[in-house]
């Protein structure tokens, strides 16, 4: 059933699962009685209190523990591997087209370039969610989290070995098939293990984990500054390790196993995974609408704005470092290279910044969400996004602006991505979890993966000669606007809080 407004009604948003003769909401009925419904909604109201006041954390079994550990990593290095190309990103597309563009155009060239591989990149993460949420499905949940991982970080070391700009494009792309899978298999997995009253705070810590995976991410660049941008793809090869933990100590979920296990017919086996029976049911097809719009707003502006803050601190820095005296002493090519340096440098501490923003975030989602109810956080966290973006693309001017504004960037825009794994699980059943979280978070993405191609176009259109970092501010506050686009699917969304997973 949906609530009214964005607002939740803790009292009447119940869910509509059917229940034993004689209870109510898990609460035995009070036959004749007059004020038999208000004294049932006394009940739930003290019994969803009493819920909230134990910690999310006390009385959780070690292996559902164990499999947040394990899907965290999975996701924090599926996140981590995401993002050491977005911080080599204008380095090693300069190096690789720099035969072949005349130098004074070298760096609009190589953002060009760098923007279209992105949008390769996000349409690659979108095929993956969609083939791996139906196999994940169909065949489990735990296989599918080995392969996508296996997936992602094979190509990612593959990365290293590219000599020009579509053979890095086609790496990116099959990087990006397993960076898409792995989320759906691992949200679906931890929801369905772990118990109802810890589970928004559950899902909300494997999501907050994924900026510890951007963290390291620049840690990785800032520490191989010095060295070829290709050793920072090498070492992302390293994840592949953890599908020998995985295969030795995840299970399936008795969820799962039991859907599985019930689908006798050909009928029933066809419905598990299918992407049509999304859209067969008005309730689920109304949900699968609204999840795909919320999912193009968070991605959308990240992927199409967010992580290009380190091309902008790029842009703003270079005439700043030019500059000092330290590097105006030197030689042309001395000059060069020494900005080069310094920038990769600039580049990889404020998005480091960033992530702390995004980590604080992420888990501020979840908690608020389980205060106010998923819709209404979730609406809050899309307006603060548009506004952060505002900010710090326009507020960006210095090397401790950079940084400043790196904050509430990754604090705002990553938020959202907390509501994707607490959220979208809960709009679907067992039988399409994993297919309903991958479509809505995948097709999401396809339609985003114009954001960048379009940040780097406008940009194009909007330079100034005068300041390098003209063009890509004014193009951010334009394709920032996406994050209204989110607020429609809230609106279209029901509240989920305080529900059980649907069957």
């Amino acid at each position: 059933m949906r609530c009214g407004g964005i607002m939740p009604n803790r009292l009447r948003c119940k869910s509509n699962e059917a229940t034993p003769s004689g209870v109510r909401g898990g609460v035995p009925a009070i036959p004749g009685t007059a004020h038999q419904d208000e004294a049932l909604m006394t009940v739930q109201s003290e019994q969803e209190g009493g819920s909230r006041s134990t910690r999310w954390y006390r009385g959780v079994d070690r292996y559902a523990w164990l499999v947040l550990a394990v899907c965290a990593l999975g996701w924090l290095f599926d996140t981590m591997d995401q993002n050491l190309f977005n911080l080599v990103r204008q380095p090693s597309v300069r190096e690789l087209i720099a035969h072949s563009v005349p130098r004074p155009q070298l760096d609009a060239a190589a953002k060009d370039v760098g923007a279209q591989i992105t949008a390769i990149f996000l349409l690659g993460w979108a095929v993956g969610g969609f083939l791996f949420g139906i196999i994940g499905d169909r065949l489990g949940r735990t296989r599918t989290m080995m392969f996508t991982i296996l997936t992602y970080a094979a190509f990612t070391g593959l990365n290293a070995l590219v000599r020009t700009p579509a053979e890095y494009a086609v790496c990116r792309f099959l990087t990006a098939l397993g960076v898409g899978g792995e989320f759906a298999a691992g949200a679906a997995l931890v929801a369905e293990v772990w118990p109802e009253r810890s589970r928004a705070m559950a899902l909300g810590t494997l999501q907050a984990l994924s900026a510890v995976g951007n963290m390291a991410a620049a840690l990785i660049t800032a520490a191989l500054a010095a060295m070829s941008w290709r050793w920072v793809f090498v070492v992302g090869a390293a994840p592949a390790l953890l599908v020998v933990w995985i295969q030795a100590s995840i299970r399936e979920p008795e969820r799962w196993q039991r859907v599985k296990n019930a689908a006798t017919s050909e009928a029933a086996r066809r419905e598990l995974g299918s992407i049509s029976a999304l859209f067969r049911d008005a309730h689920l097809r109304r949900n699968t609408i609204a999840g795909v719009l919320m999912a193009l707003a968070g991605v959308g502006g990240l992927w199409g704005v967010g992580f290009f803050m380190p091309d902008l601190v790029g842009s703003t820095l270079k005439p700043i470092l030019r500059q000092t005296p330290a590097i105006a002493s030197l030689g042309p090519r001395q000059q060069e290279a020494a900005v080069q340096h310094a920038l990769q440098w600039y580049r990889s501490t404020s998005f480091f910044v960033q992530q702390i923003g995004a980590f604080l975030g992420m888990f501020a989602y979840a908690a608020l969400s389980q205060r106010t109810g998923r819709r209404p956080a979730l609406a809050l966290f899309l307006v603060l996004a548009f506004l952060a973006v505002e900010g710090a693309f326009w507020g960006t001017r210095s090397i401790w602006t950079a940084h400043l504004w790196a904050f509430p960037l990754g604090f705002c825009a990553l938020a959202p991505f907390s509501a994707y794994a607490v959220y979208f699980p809960e709009l679907f059943p067992t039988r399409l979890r994993a297919t309903g979280v991958g479509f809505c978070y995948n097709c999401g993405r396809i339609l985003a993966s114009i954001a960048p191609f379009t940040l780097g176009k406008l940009s194009a259109v909007f330079a100034n000669p005068a300041d390098e970092a003209a063009g890509m501010r004014t193009a951010a506050s334009i394709v920032a606007l996406v994050y209204f686009v989110g607020l429609i699917g809230v609106q279209m969304a029901p509240e989920t809080r305080d529900q059980p997973l649907p069957e």
